[in-house]
Formats: structure tokens, C-alpha cells, sequence
């Protein structure tokens, strides 16, 4: 009989602490379930076996304690996380033989709390991409159809969540790469307050809007993965020194009163019907529940894309600059002068994505230009994030979608760029304002792919935010559902 078979992680905690099976078992039988899931889902990039099964028999010996923890859980990372000697390769080529000497915060941090490093997951490369296509590695699939795209960057981690390999993992989230693929795959994602978790030892992407946050199936189990890792870090010096509350308690669904605004800009030409009817769907039965929904404008959100895209690349083009060949990292074996060295490594080490990143970064950084483009992207920020701080004076929550589509066709967008950016319109202006907001799942559409709504709060207002996820989920069926593998 399966151990975790439709069990959250709050009662695989209490079935270890009641001694009805071991944390070895739990280990041993998600890897059985990995190993005959992985041909078909492709989530992970390096599994970590041996050591998890270590980490496992050590969470044994120590004992359970009353208080819901990760310890001796099983959790999938993905692979821009740094983790101490196991390969972390950020799906690029560049570190495909990168062995961290040293762990993340965040790992430390499940170190800290006994939890289980099953292994690490796939993603889009450097995390620039919104369907982990662009990774070195291989192309995930979306548990729900095989055919279609789990969404990115972290796919890996959402399709090992929502395939049924691992109850939890962690993702990060630059422009709405928790988000996205937590609604593309029916599973709960959240990318917390920019500073909530500390961004050491993550492989820096754009590093004012790079998140670290969680996908579980439940919220409840999404809020009790969030205390774990969330905390001060003094080596980041953008973490906040504020108290981490225990998010997974507390949780009533009680939600009479909560002032939940709707923005107008959300049901813009080119969101998919079945996306919308979901949302107001969502509301309405918000205010069934006794919160008091209102319609809102966010007028500067349509700028989020373009602005996005210069900040976020500008930054990118910076942070990666330090894979030259020469320290670590993919070196060419056939460069013949210090120059050669340079553009042969970064030219064979980094993907097509990525080099469109760096160069559209470096050309909005590039003198001449830089007011033209990233000052004037900074300033549409600014806006943006005076849009939210208006509406949260009069409300606790925004309510809207999360993607503007559900999960497109593996290739769908492989060709077209722009088509590929322009479906994180909903999810970037957020990162932009440095929010915290999830996603939850909200229905199906007619061709059986799930569909998310996505609740943004104001700044560390992860419980306020859990609350209203939690009363949602409750009043649904559609976190019990799972795709037929």
C-alpha cells in the first residue's frame, strides 16, 4: 500500500510522528514513483539517491517532534538552487559539471530542518523562459496532457509536483516562473515578498526581481514549506530582518469582510475566455463567502512587459558576465587566443535564449541608450508600483488570473519570442512591485488543462494572502484532482 498516495505533507509529519512508517520507506517509495514516472514526465536533471536516503535514516534516528515540520520529508529542488555537492548545472551547459562547495540559504535552512533532498529539478536555462524548453537538458512535460508545456522557468519542479513525484519543491520566480507553471500544472505556487527569502546561493538571474518560493499541492502545505525557508540572511544584503509568523497555522478559511479588488486590466483583449470566466468565477464565490469584491484600475500594467524585459536583461546581461571560461563554468577546448577563449566559451556554453537576453541587455545598458530604455524602464516601474500601493489603501487582496492562456503545445512558441514574453502579462508587474502573490488552482478548461487564479497582496502579507488561497481551495474540489499518468 503507497504511503503517499493523496496525502499532504502535514499528514505524512503526523504519520511519521505516529510511527506508521519511516521517513527511509517514504524516501525509498517517492524514488520508486520518480523512477517510474521520470520517462514520461522528464523533471529532473540529477537525482540524489544515495545521500537522500542518508538524510532520511538521520531524520529517523533524531525522532518527531508535535510541531508540523519538514523533517524527514522528502523535496525536489530546482537546479539554480545551490546545493553542497550535488551537480547544479541551471539547465545551461555552461555548469554542466558545476559541484557547489558550498549551500544556499534556503538549503541550510531544510538542512536546519531535516528535510529530504530527493534531487534537483529542470528548468528553462538561467531561468529565461516560460516553458522549460530552452534547458540543455531535456524538455519536461505537463502531467496533464505530455503534449503540452509545463510552463517555466521552473517546470521541473511544478510537473514533479503535480505529476505525483514529490509532495513538495521549490522553484523561483523572476517574472512568474512559480506562478505560471503552478497553473499550467493545478498546484499551488507561491513567489513570497521580495527580501521574505534570502537569494544566496541562488544562480542570479535579474537579481532585484529573483524570488525563491514554493509548490505544493495544498496551501496548507505551501504555507508550512514558506516558514521553513523563509528568514534574515546577512549575506543577502536585500533579505529583511522581519519575524517569519508559522503561515501554515491559524488557517480558518474565515474570510468575512476582506476587501478583494479586481482590476479591469485583467480582462484585456487577449486573455483566453475560459481564463476570465474562471476569475470572475473565483470572485464570485468570494463574495458567497462574505468578502466584499470591487472593481479596480491598474492603469500602468500594460508597460510591465516591455519594462520588464529591459530591466530584467540589463540585469541578466551584468550577472552573467562572470561565466567567461576562465574561473569556472564551460571553457572551449579549441580557442586559440585569450579573446577566442571568451567568445568560443560563451558562444558553445550558453543557449539561444539566453545570448538573446545578454544582447538585448548589454544594448540597453550601452551608452546612448541607457535613458532611452532602462532609466525609462525604472521610471514605468515606479508607476507600477504606485498603481498597487493605491489599491492596497482600500484593500487587502487583488484577485485576477494568473496566465493568459492555459498550458500551450510543446514548440508552440519556440519560434516566436515575443509570443513566448507576451505570456507573462499578468505575472511581471508584480515581480516589478516586488509583491508576494500565488497561485491556486481554479477549474479546468474544456480540454481538461487546469487553470489558476492568482491572489497578489501587499508587501509580507503571505498570511493574508494564504487565508483567502486556503477559504478558496476549501470551497473547491480541484486540489483532490490528478492527471492520469
Amino acid at each position: 500500500m503507497s504511503i503517499i498516495e493523496n496525502k499532504t505533507l502535514v499528514e505524512l509529519h503526523e504519520g511519521l510522528r505516529n510511527k506508521e512508517f519511516t521517513s527511509v520507506e517514504l524516501t525509498k517509495e517517492t524514488f520508486g514513483r520518480i523512477h517510474a514516472l521520470e520517462p514520461k514526465v522528464e523533471a529532473f536533471v540529477t537525482l540524489n539517491e544515495e545521500e537522500a536516503l542518508k538524510q532520511a535514516a538521520a531524520a529517523d534516528e533524531k525522532g518527531y517532534g508535535e510541531e508540523a515540520s519538514l523533517q524527514g520529508l522528502p523535496i525536489g529542488i530546482k537546479d539554480n538552487i545551490v546545493t553542497r555537492d550535488l551537480l547544479t548545472t541551471a539547465s545551461s551547459r555552461m555548469l554542466e559539471d558545476f559541484n557547489p562547495i558550498y549551500d544556499a540559504h534556503v538549503m541550510e535552512l531544510l538542512k536546519a530542518e531535516g528535510a529530504v533532498n530527493v534531487g534537483k529539478l529542470n528548468m528553462d536555462e538561467f531561468a529565461m523562459g516560460g516553458s522549460t524548453e530552452t534547458s540543455y537538458f531535456k524538455k519536461t512535460k505537463n502531467p496533464w496532457d505530455l503534449t503540452k508545456v509545463p510552463g517555466g522557468s521552473s517546470g521541473g519542479s511544478a510537473a514533479a509536483v503535480a505529476s505525483g513525484e514529490v509532495l513538495a519543491s521549490l522553484g523561483s520566480d523572476t517574472g512568474g516562473s512559480i506562478r505560471q507553471p503552478a497553473s499550467f500544472t493545478g498546484i499551488v505556487g507561491m513567489k513570497p515578498t521580495y527580501g521574505r527569502i534570502s537569494r544566496y546561493g541562488l544562480i542570479a538571474f535579474a537579481s532585484s526581481l529573483d524570488q525563491i518560493g514554493p509548490f505544493t499541492r495544498t496551501v496548507q502545505d505551501n504555507a508550512l514549506v514558506l516558514s521553513a525557508i523563509s528568514g534574515y540572511d546577512h549575506r543577502d544584503s536585500t533579505s529583511v530582518p522581519k519575524e517569519v509568523p508559522a503561515y501554515h497555522k491559524g488557517l480558518t478559511g474565515d474570510i468575512k469582510g476582506m476587501r478583494i479588488a479586481l482590476p479591469n486590466e485583467y480582462f484585456a483583449e487577449g486573455v483566453d475566455p475560459e481564463v476570465q470566466a474562471a476569475v470572475l468565477k473565483a470572485a464570485d464565490q468570494y463574495r458567497e463567502m462574505g468578502a466584499i469584491v470591487e472593481e479596480v484600475s491598474l492603469p500602468h500594467s500594460k508597460y510591465g512587459i516591455p519594462a520588464y524585459y529591459i530591466i530584467a536583461s540589463s540585469e541578466a546581461s551584468s550577472n552573467l558576465q562572470r561565466f567567461d571560461g576562465i574561473r569556472y563554468g564551460h571553457r572551449s577546448t579549441d580557442a586559440e587566443t585569450l579573446e577566442d577563449l571568451y567568445v568560443k566559451s560563451r558562444s558553445e556554453g550558453f543557449g539561444m535564449e539566453v545570448k538573446r537576453r545578454i544582447m538585448l541587455g548589454t544594448f540597453s545598458l550601452s551608452s546612448g541608450y541607457y535613458d532611452a530604455y532602462f532609466k525609462k524602464a525604472g521610471q514605468v516601474r515606479t508607476l507600477i508600483k504606485q498603481d498597487f500601493a493605491k489599491v492596497f489603501e482600500n484593500y487587502d487582496l487583488i484577485l485576477g488570473p494568473v496566465t493568459i492562456s492555459a498550458a500551450f503545445g510543446l514548440g508552440a512558441h519556440s519560434d516566436d519570442p515575443i509570443a513566448m514574453y507576451m505570456a507573462d502579462l499578468l505575472t511581471v508587474p508584480v515581480n516589478l512591485a516586488g509583491l508576494p502573490a500565488i497561485s491556486v488552482p481554479a477549474g479546468f478548461t474544456n480540454e481538461g488543462l487546469p487553470v489558476g487564479i492568482q491572489l497578489i497582496g501587499n508587501y509580507f502579507q503571505e498570511k493574508t494572502i494564504y487565508q483567502a488561497a486556503y477559504a478558496f481551495e476549501q470551497a473547491n474540489d480541484y486540489y483532490l484532482r490528478r492527471p492520469q499518468l
